[in-house]
């Protein structure tokens, strides 16, 4: 039996795939068998939406942890077989101000996941597109984060204060906190520019191997999520990819990487660390495959050259 893991899925930029990304992850584990809990932490309640729900009519949810100290596992829904909802709706925008003098609000959403630890195997958490109070809790409860990202100049902006702020909550807060991983979401292979990105973001993370930093063990994953109009499509039907075309290409990538996760959480110790390795390494072989369907051309090189080195501005460690 694997240790519970809570990940908190991040990036303060938005439409980058947070929810998409936490919606199948969590649904792709849950039917291997997991116990899988999705917390909706984003006061706009996407992920309430994408599992077909109406945030207007749920009572219970993240803003009654948060302000009434309810107790987590009775704020949860069951939405799935064996995969539990912890819902938000517009209330959840007050929580900030109605914390603002209570001491220890930064670890409200830590103490109550802590208390039902042995009951679930993982816990994703979609965080809100900003850097404040509510992502605050996330990462305070948090064993690892997970960043979607999409390769383009724009969504790499502020990429590198992002990593200072988890490093930030790493040392004062939250010491187990680390950065799993950085996840290519709408991707194109045969576009220049997601390949300049991506070897730019690896500069990025190999100048911080050996360092003290919560992402200096961080890699970008082995799979990338291919564009996929039908992970558009599913949210307005409140279903997964997997309940709405479970043979897509984003039902493909988003089963490997819930695989790789998985694998990735197992012990590793004796024969069974071997076990573990080449799992992940059949997972990623095929990932990002250069004839892609639904993969439609991006920005030119002249774009690219001009405009990808300077993405990491705002970090302390940059890319010699």
């Amino acid at each position: 039996m694997i240790r519970m893991k809570v990940i908190a899925v991040l990036n303060q930029k938005g439409g980058v795939g947070k929810t998409t990304t936490v919606v199948n992850i969590a649904a792709a584990l849950a039917a291997k068998g997991h116990k899988v809990v999705a917390i909706d932490l984003d006061p706009q309640a996407h992920l309430t939406i994408h599992l077909g729900l109406e945030p207007d009519a749920i009572e219970s949810g993240c803003y009654k942890i948060l302000t009434q100290a309810a107790a987590f596992e009775e704020e949860l829904l069951l939405v799935r077989p064996n995969l539990w909802l912890l819902p938000a709706n517009i209330n959840l925008v007050g929580a900030e101000s109605e914390l603002v003098s209570v001491v220890g609000r930064e670890t409200i959403l830590r103490e109550a996941v802590r208390k039902a630890e042995d009951k679930f195997d993982f816990i994703f958490i979609d965080c809100a597109p900003s850097l404040g109070l509510l992502t605050l809790n996330a990462l305070a409860a948090a064993d690892e984060v997970l960043i979607p990202l999409q390769p383009h100049f724009l969504a790499l902006q502020g990429f590198g204060k992002l990593l200072q702020t988890i490093d930030l909550i790493n040392k004062r807060i939250n010491p187990e906190l680390k950065v799993r991983g950085i996840l290519l979401c709408i991707f194109d292979s045969r576009a220049s520019l997601p390949k300049e990105v991506k070897a730019d973001i690896e500069q990025f993370l190999d100048s911080t191997r050996g360092t003290s930093c919560a992402w200096s063990d961080a890699q970008i994953l082995p799979i990338y999520i291919r564009r996929n109009i039908k992970l558009a499509e599913a949210p307005s039907y409140g279903k997964t990819i997997f309940e709405y075309e479970q043979n897509c290409h984003g039902a493909e990538d988003y089963a490997r990487v819930a695989e790789l996760i998985h694998a990735q959480s197992q012990p590793v110790s004796g024969a069974n660390s071997g076990d573990s390795n080449e799992s992940q390494t059949q997972i990623s072989e095929p990932a990002g495959s250069d004839s892609q369907p639904d993969s439609q051309v991006g920005p030119s090189e002249t774009e690219e050259e001009a405009t990808t080195p300077s993405a990491f501005d705002s970090s302390e460690s940059k890319p010699k």
